[in-house]
């Protein structure tokens, strides 16, 4: 199953594709009892696809069997034991793709000229991800990092590694001398090349960074390296050849303080905006603003969700879940629309936007 949403993997889900392209949505869960549920579920929304393939008159014989195909196919490689908080699966002539999120999804079926990604995109926005490097004098290894988690990630060539000459790490720790490793050229030389490949990779998919060492390693870093001058250093020697369970309980602590500053940056920006008459607050407000790309600042309540329909002028009211022309995912859509059009978009605890009803904006004009 599918997690990270790069701008290339972004851009080539958007491209138009033969029709139908079928975008299946369903809430899973993480634990018991909950997750007894989502095999059925899952059966059923599926099932549910291949019924509106079976109707509809745009759809030939031939694609419709490729596309349930397809659908099969990627019911198949669903790992439910490993679900998060929903399940995207995407389906077309040829191609199908299965997508685990750490968001809860409507649960829906949508046959188009292109997948439905706004779950993908606001999911992503949600987790706020990062990056930890992990150092030591033979072994660079890259993560991935969201809400509750890191993975080991190889993009940029990581991990990278060498082979040390004469290298007894029992002996140097028994006699203090584990710094001595970060002194010589060669070690200079692979955390530069380490830097390098680092700065490729956050070129491409820039998010904070965090660094794992040794402290002779992360001060021999800050003097050759220049993509990870802005880091945030975590003494932790051990976890280049560690477990992504070791790394996530070191750098923990620092991902929640920095999420903590975040959620408190946002809180002054917003009254701020309140006092400059910059400010947008609930759904519907905030929607007519994106629209218009006004909005600067989204900030959004991790677990807010509301389903809307639209009424006269494009605005909306409250609506009730499963109604014919209700909309269950317009949080998604405004965070998408929002990131369309240059937004920085910050969820934060619940309850912190208090009378803004769970959503609020800072607004360009």
């Amino acid at each position: 199953m599918e997690h990270d949403l790069s701008p290339s993997t972004l851009s080539e889900l958007r491209r138009p594709r033969p029709y139908p392209a079928v975008s299946v949505l369903t809430p899973t869960h993480r634990r018991e009892p909950e997750n007894a549920q989502d095999p059925v579920r899952l059966r059923n929304v599926v099932a549910e696809a291949k019924k509106q393939l079976e109707s509809d008159p745009a759809v030939s014989r031939e694609r419709r069997s490729d596309v349930v195909r397809q659908l099969d196919q990627a019911l198949a490689e669903v790992d439910l034991a490993h679900a998060e908080d929903g399940l995207v699966i995407f389906a077309a002539p040829g191609e199908h793709q299965v997508w685990s999120l750490a968001r809860s999804v409507p649960e829906r079926v949508v046959l188009s000229d292109t997948f439905l990604t706004r779950n993908l995109v606001s999911a992503q926005a949600a987790e706020r991800p990062f990056w930890v490097l992990s150092v030591s004098p033979d072994r660079a290894t890259l993560w991935s990092g969201g809400i509750d988690r890191v993975v080991e990630d190889h993009s940029g060539g990581f991990p990278l590694t060498r082979t040390l000459d004469n290298f007894d790490a029992e002996r140097q720790e028994q006699i203090g001398d584990i710094p001595s490793a970060f002194r010589d050229e060669g070690t200079r030389h692979f955390l530069r090349d380490a830097d390098a490949a680092l700065g490729t990779v956050l070129r491409q998919h820039p998010r904070p960074l965090y660094i794992t060492g040794e402290q002779a390693a992360l001060s021999l870093l800050d003097e050759v390296g220049g993509a990870t001058k802005e880091a945030m250093h975590v003494p932790h020697g051990g976890l280049a050849h560690g477990t992504p369970d070791a790394v996530w309980h070191a750098v923990r602590p620092m991902v929640a303080a920095e999420a903590r500053r975040s959620s408190d940056a946002v809180a002054r920006e917003l009254e701020t905006a309140r006092g400059r008459k910059a400010f947008a607050a609930g759904v519907d407000e905030v929607w007519q603003s994106a629209r218009e790309g006004r909005v600067r600042l989204l900030a959004v309540e991790e677990n807010y969700r509301v389903t809307v329909r639209d009424i006269l002028d494009g605005h909306l009211i409250p609506a009730d879940t499963g109604d014919l022309d209700s909309r269950e995912d317009i949080v998604d859509e405004i965070v998408e629309q929002c990131l369309e059009t240059g937004a920085d978009v910050r969820f934060v605890p619940d309850g912190m936007l208090g009378d803004a009803s769970g959503i609020a904006g800072v607004l360009r004009y």
